[in-house]
């Protein structure tokens, strides 16, 4: 492992006091992550009650086997937001897998449709995740454009760089936020203003 690939010192000793046990760690842990988990889990479930039950079952998850996060693959953050993202999507199937079996009007075109759900779900969540976890002045840059429909010109007068910059911090903005569809088949549209301009 190289001196790159070592995770923050938080979340190395993070883990290790929830290893041994520490309650106080995972008081500090759910500070850190509950609203990262909430909201994920409300992304894919589209309900607050499933929402908060999967937050639950995430929290004591990482209470009772800590030891599952490999500091190696990426931050706990990270490692967090895909548990969460699973457990979500294993509930989302679940609840309508068992609403089509009982329903008297089921078609095989039901099980195609709750997977286009769940793929929609997921690409939603990790859009989300994406938007939440990219550096400061990239999301500034997306909100100005996308929440407040400013053009790039305009991005950049109000976050005061300059036009070239704003350019570069939306296309990098994009660039992230791709990763949320699979990249054979998703194409974000640019708000106006920035398609083709970047």
């Amino acid at each position: 492992m190289t001196k790159s690939d070592v995770p923050p010192h938080w979340d190395r000793t993070m883990q290790q006091r929830l290893a041994r046990g520490e309650a106080a760690a995972l008081g500090e842990f759910y500070d850190r992550f509950a609203s990262l988990v909430h909201g994920l889990a409300h992304r894919v479930l589209g309900d607050e009650h499933a929402a908060d039950g999967i937050t639950r079952e995430v929290f004591a998850h990482v209470w009772e086997q800590p030891d599952t996060y490999d500091p190696r693959r990426g931050p706990l953050r990270t490692w967090v937001a895909e548990l969460t993202h699973r457990l979500a999507v294993e509930r989302l199937r679940a609840t309508r897998t068992a609403a089509l079996a009982h329903s008297t009007h089921g078609s095989p075109g039901d099980a195609e449709e709750l997977e286009r759900q769940v793929r929609h779900a997921s690409v939603a969540a990790r859009a989300d995740y994406i938007v939440h976890a990219m550096p400061v002045p990239l999301r500034a840059a997306l909100e100005q454009a996308y929440f407040q429909r400013r053009d790039y010109h305009q991005t950049a007068a109000d976050l005061g760089v300059t036009e070239d910059e704003a350019r570069r911090r939306l296309r990098l903005g994009l660039q992230l936020l791709a990763t949320a569809h699979d990249t054979e088949t998703a194409q974000l549209d640019a708000p106006p203003g920035i398609g083709g301009a970047a």
